[in-house]
C-alpha cells in the first residue's frame, strides 16, 4: 500500500489500514518531503534511534503506537514477554526524552491485564490515540497559555515581537502545533506581529533544517542565525524573549533540551531578557529533583559533528569539516538550570520553574483553561 499524503501540519498518522504507522522523514527536510511507514516495532525503534522522528512529544507518541505495532506482532505469535521486551527496546532508544518512557509504561499499565491477544490490540490502539490525542490538545493550550506573554510584549510598543528559539520545538517535534511553537502560531492568528530568530543549532541543525521549514509553510518571517549570534541580538535589544522545548523537566523546573540552550539561558539572564521552556507535562519527569546531577544526557555518534549535510545537484550530501583524523564529542543535550528559567509554558498555564511551582500539575491534574 502507497503511504498517504502527510495530514497538513502533522508529523505522525496511523494508516488507513490500521497496520503501519505513516511518519514524515525529518531526515529528508527541508529538501524533499518524503513519507516513511513503519510496521513493526523493530521499524519504530530504528526511527527513534536514528531520527527520522525526533522530539520529546513525538517520541513518545511514537513509542505509544510501536506499542500497538508490537501488540500486533505478539498475537500472531507471542505472549506478554514478546511486549515487556519490546518496551525494553523503546525505551532504550533515547535516554534523555521522557516521554518515551512515559508512554511505554502507560501502554504496559493497560495492558497488564488482559489475557486475549485481540484485547491487547484493541486497547493498545486505543491508547495510542489517546496519547496522540492528549498530546495534540496539550500543544494547543500551550500554545494559548504562551500567546498572552508576546501580546504582552507586543503593547510594550514593538513593531513586532523577536522570538529566539533554538532546535525544533515545532509541530515536527509533536504532532501538531509543537511547544515552542504554538505561542507563536496562536499569536499569529491573533495579528499580533511575529518574527521569528531560528538557530541553526548544530549540530544536526534542525533549526535550520526544521523550524525554518515550518516557519516558511505557516507564514511566520523568520530569520535564520549560527548558534552563537543570540548573545550578540540580545545586547542591541533584538530579542524580546527566548522560547524553547524540553526533553525532560525536573521536578524542581531544571530544563533538559537540546545542546546549547543553557548558553541562550545565561545571555538571556545576563540581558534581562525572559526565557520560557514550553511544554506538556508529560515531559516532567517528578521521580528527579536535580536535573543537572539526575538527568541522562545522550552522547550520540560523533559524524554528526565532523559532517554537515547540505544540497549539491539536487540531492542531499554529507561534506567533512574537520581533519580527517580529528575526533569530536557530541553531547546531545545540556541542562538549564530552574534560576535562569523565567517561566515554564505548559498546558495547564505559565508556572514557576520551582518546587512549588510544579507542584500543582502533577499527574492526574486535569488542564486548566
Amino acid at each position: 500500500m502507497k503511504p498517504a499524503a502527510p495530514p497538513t501540519l502533522q508529523s505522525l498518522w496511523l494508516r488507513d489500514d490500521g497496520r503501519a504507522v505513516c511518519i514524515i522523514d525529518q531526515r529528508a527536510l527541508p529538501f524533499h518531503l518524503r513519507v516513511e511507514e513503519l510496521s513493526s516495532v523493530e521499524a519504530v525503534c530504528t526511527a527513534i534511534r536514528d531520527m527520522h522522528l525526533r522530539g520529546a512529544p513525538l517520541i513518545g507518541v511514537a513509542a505509544a503506537y510501536g506499542m500497538y505495532l508490537a501488540a500486533l506482532e505478539a498475537s500472531r505469535g507471542g505472549g506478554p514477554e514478546y511486549l515487556h521486551d519490546a518496551a525494553r527496546k523503546l525505551v532504550a532508544t533515547r535516554p534523555t526524552a521522557v516521554n518515551l518512557a512515559w508512554a511505554v509504561r502507560r501502554q504496559l499499565a493497560e495492558l497488564a491485564e488482559a489475557d486475549d491477544p485481540e484485547v491487547r490490540v484493541r486497547l493498545s490502539l486505543r491508547t495510542a490515540r489517546e496519547i496522540e490525542e492528549e498530546d495534540i490538545e496539550r500543544c494547543r493550550r500551550i500554545g494559548e497559555h504562551g500567546r498572552p506573554l508576546l501580546a504582552d510584549a507586543f503593547a510594550r510598543g514593538r513593531e513586532r515581537v523577536n522570538v529566539l528559539t533554538h532546535c525544533n520545538a515545532g509541530w515536527l517535534a509533536c504532532v501538531r502545533h509543537g511547544t515552542a511553537t504554538s505561542p507563536i502560531y496562536a499569536a499569529q492568528r491573533a495579528g499580533i506581529p511575529v518574527h521569528v530568530w531560528v538557530d541553526e543549532t548544530r549540530p544536526r541543525n534542525q533549526g535550520a533544517r526544521l523550524t525554518a521549514w515550518e516557519l516558511e509553510r505557516a507564514g511566520v518571517p523568520h530569520t535564520v542565525i549560527v548558534d552563537n549570534t543570540g548573545g550578540h541580538l540580545m545586547q542591541r535589544g533584538l530579542v524580546d524573549l527566548v522560547i524553547v522545548g524540553a526533553d525532560r523537566v525536573s521536578r524542581r523546573g531544571d530544563v533538559a533540551n537540546k545542546i546549547g540552550t543553557y548558553l541562550k539561558a545565561l545571555a538571556a539572564r545576563d540581558n534581562g531578557i525572559p526565557f520560557y521552556a514550553a511544554l506538556p507535562t508529560s515531559s516532567i519527569d517528578w521521580s528527579i529533583r536535580d536535573g543537572l546531577a539526575e538527568i541522562p544526557i545522550e552522547e550520540r555518534d560523533a559524524r554528526e559533528v565532523r559532517y554537515v549535510e547540505g544540497l549539491a545537484g539536487g540531492e542531499p550530501t554529507e561534506v567533512l569539516v574537520t581533519s580527517p583524523s580529528s575526533p569530536a564529542a557530541n553531547y546531545a543535550f545540556d541542562v538549564t538550570p530552574a534560576r535562569l528559567v523565567t517561566a515554564l509554558i505548559t498546558e495547564s498555564g505559565v508556572v514557576p520553574a520551582t518546587e512549588e511551582g510544579l507542584a500543582g500539575l502533577r499527574p492526574g491534574d486535569k488542564p486548566k483553561d
